[in-house]
């Protein structure tokens, strides 16, 4: 095979999330260096989130150009595709289960999807507890990328796939994450088919979802026997404090939940009384809409640096597929400058219409009919149904 016209230049993604270790394997599978800065000490120093469904046309269609659909499969969950809405008064408005060969959007924990893009990279690949500081040099390159620790590298191309609060993004965009108006507080629970036995009969295989229009449960499960559950609210971004409360207090918030959820059946209520551990405050941010930037001859950006946006079940398959499509692009060009063109040209206009779709619109995640239509009348969540949401919702922090 003949090398790419760029396999000397030096590449550097930053994030080791879904979106930059698809990039990643692609560009060594087609022959281009690449190497992956990661603020995380270690792929095991903290949790990576809850279940993620992966679709045909976009995150699916990354891992098939990384040659990692097969192991996908193998490791994905077919029967947490199964969805319900619940009534407040705990009845089973709707109940969907997948058909046995149904691969239009099975779950995988998003800790195993990590694991599997991980493995699948040289050793050395991923450099861990490198927290990225900054992006400095001339735009016309190489560029020097300024570490936490004082350290410096240098490079020709960075690729900014560091999330929701990138610091990649700076160098081409003055863009900051807002918030929405809408706050996720997450509750967890392990065994939940031994110890919560009727939560488990409750939510079944999959997730269900639960909404007065003001704020909504939803319940996912996860691999391990373990469950999720995400309670969706309209707050200030600082209600903890307003209440008097911290997120260490889980009595504290428990009490406040039961409160303001009186009026819910007490098997509703369980789903957020009964949890195992603290809860999680994740207030939602999104990135104002269209986010577009000057065209840059040796940064980029894909994922949530790019395009965040409320949770509608495809955050991290738009990511993985800006992966796929950026690396294809740097090994099909005979420049960077032009690679990164054919990979914008494609990906700002896909995801500026979702996010222009969305913009100021949070508030369709309390209720049971899904986001916005699309300008073609297309339903963002797919294959997902009402409630469609992932399980590491980008910009919740």
């Amino acid at each position: 095979m003949t090398p790419p016209v760029l396999a000397n230049k030096r590449i550097s993604i930053i994030g080791a999330g879904p979106g930059g270790l698809v990039c990643a394997r692609i560009l060594q599978r087609r022959g281009l260096s690449v190497t992956v800065y990661e603020r995380e000490a270690s792929e095991h120093s903290r949790g990576q989130g809850g279940s993620l469904d992966l679709h045909p046309d976009d995150g699916q269609r990354a891992l098939d150009a990384a040659g990692l659909l097969d192991q996908f499969f193998a490791r994905a969950r077919f029967d947490g595709q199964a969805m319900r809405q619940l009534g407040i008064d705990g009845s089973v408005r709707m109940s969907h289960e997948p058909d046995p060969d149904d691969t239009s959007a099975p779950e995988i924990d998003r800790g195993h999807l990590r694991d599997l893009l991980l493995h699948s990279l040289d050793a050395g690949t991923v450099q861990w507890g490198r927290a990225l500081e900054s992006v400095e040099g001339a735009d016309a390159g190489p560029r020097t990328l300024v570490f936490a620790d004082g350290s410096t590298v240098e490079t020709d191309l960075v690729i900014g796939a560091d999330g929701a609060w990138s610091r990649v993004r700076r160098a081409v965009s003055d863009a900051v994450p807002l918030y929405s108006g809408v706050s996720f507080l997450e509750a967890w629970f392990d065994d939940v088919t031994v110890a919560h036995p009727e939560l488990a009969a409750l939510v079944g295989a999959g997730s269900a979802l639960a909404t007065d229009g003001d704020r909504a449960l939803f319940a996912q499960r996860n691999s391990g026997d373990h469950m999720r559950v995400y309670i969706v609210r309209r707050q200030p971004v600082d209600w903890l404090a307003m209440e008097g409360l911290v997120a260490e207090d889980a009595p504290g918030i428990r009490a406040h939940l039961l409160s303001e959820f009186s009026e819910w059946a007490p098997e509703l209520r369980d789903l957020f009384a009964e949890n195992d551990g603290d809860y999680v405050d994740r207030p939602l941010f999104v990135l104002p809409a269209p986010h577009v930037w000057a065209p840059s001859a040796t940064v980029t950006l894909l994922g949530d640096a790019a395009h965040l946006m409320p949770p509608v079940g495809v955050g991290v398959n738009y990511a993985m597929l800006d992966g796929a499509e950026l690396a294809i692009a740097l090994s099909e060009s005979d420049s960077i400058e032009r690679a990164l063109r054919t990979y914008e040209g494609t990906m700002i206009p896909r995801s500026s219409e979702l996010a222009t779709a969305l913009e100021g619109n949070a508030d369709f995640l309390l209720g049971m009919d899904g986001p916005p239509e699309f300008a073609e009348g297309e339903d963002p969540f797919g294959a997902d149904g009402p409630g469609g949401f992932p399980g590491g919702f980008p910009g919740a922090r």
